[in-house]
């Protein structure tokens, strides 16, 4: 039996560099994430629309969406809009194509002052076709 020195090979040295692979991961699923989520946060103007049993027509002509929230603010589809800047914003409408049509959406609590003020700028813009956006009513079944 010697006595001799025993080598010993060196270990592994530590990794000094970031390992980006679960980095990456991770911000591909956050970009899947907002890429779905993101269609739903933009949605529109949060009203509270009435009651009706009529069902929604199919007509597919051109259409400018007016929303009227509670506080009785104006929404050109998501953007608050009041005065000269709603009204040149209709006008523009109405010079794209006449026969556009307002969808309004009031909500429930609006008093009806404030919708027929809405209605008289859009009317004045020179959009005379105007149709009131509801929720269709669910009866109760006998």
């Amino acid at each position: 039996m010697s006595f001799g020195r025993l080598e010993r090979s060196p270990g592994p040295q530590p990794m000094s560099d970031i390992n980006m692979t679960p980095l990456v991961d991770v911000m591909l699923v956050l970009v899947v994430i907002f890429i779905i989520t993101a269609p739903l946060l933009v949605g529109a103007v949060k009203v509270d629309l009435p009651k009706s049993e009529v069902t929604a027509s199919a007509d597919n002509s051109p259409f400018v969406a007016l929303s009227i929230n509670k506080a009785g603010q104006v929404f050109v589809g998501d953007q608050p809009l009041q005065g000269a800047p709603l009204m040149r914003a209709l006008e523009q409408a109405a010079a794209q194509n006449p026969e556009t049509e307002v969808q309004l959406r009031a909500d429930t609590e609006v008093p009806y002052g404030r919708v027929v003020e809405v209605m008289g700028v859009a009317h004045k813009a020179g959009l005379y076709r105007i149709g009131f956006v509801a929720e269709v009513a669910t009866t109760p079944a006998n």
